[in-house]
């Protein structure tokens, strides 16, 4: 289904992409980051939030690192207490994603994973290629809805074509 090298090039798109969220957050207020924009979790930080919280959790099932400290999807939304816990928490989260994505395998791919989800509350065995593709579909989604939140607020998000990404950062 996919390979270790895709694995890698959606990991480095994750971290091209949050970091340039970050650039187009960071320069509007805390106000405008937390206004309710009428998307699924509310706000940009709100969603932001989620995203982050949903990465520490499918990378705790994936690399059996620390879950994150929110256990449900309706608290996901208050993941870090505030901007500078946000920042500093995407960074070293991207950063355990591009380590993982470095040490991944295809046969490890090959596999499947068993975990308890809250979200349907029972034991669940996919095969694990397929949740990567959901982890990595699961951000894109919801950086899209950062993104139409951001250029809503009159921010100037970059450019999120893959084509695009620098061959190297």
């Amino acid at each position: 289904m996919i390979t270790s090298a895709y694995v890698q090039l959606m990991s480095r798109y994750g971290i091209w992409q949050n970091a340039a969220h970050i650039r187009a957050m960071a320069a509007l207020s805390p106000v405008e980051r937390s206004k309710d924009r009428g998307a699924f979790f509310g706000s940009i930080e709100a969603t932001a939030n989620h995203l982050l919280w949903g990465d520490r959790t499918w990378l705790s099932r994936f690399a059996g690192t620390a879950a994150p400290d929110r256990n449900s999807i309706a608290d996901s939304a208050r993941e870090t207490a505030d901007w500078q816990s946000y920042e500093a928490g995407r960074r070293h989260t991207d950063a355990a994603i591009a380590a993982w994505a470095e040490e991944i395998t295809d046969a490890q791919l090959a596999g499947e994973l068993s975990w308890f989800s809250g979200a349907i509350g029972k034991e669940v065995t996919k095969p694990f290629a397929l949740l990567v593709v959901h982890f990595f579909n699961h951000q894109t989604h919801h950086r899209g809805q950062i993104h139409a939140m951001l250029t809503a607020a009159g921010a100037k998000p970059e450019a999120t074509d893959l084509f695009v990404m620098p061959m190297q950062e």
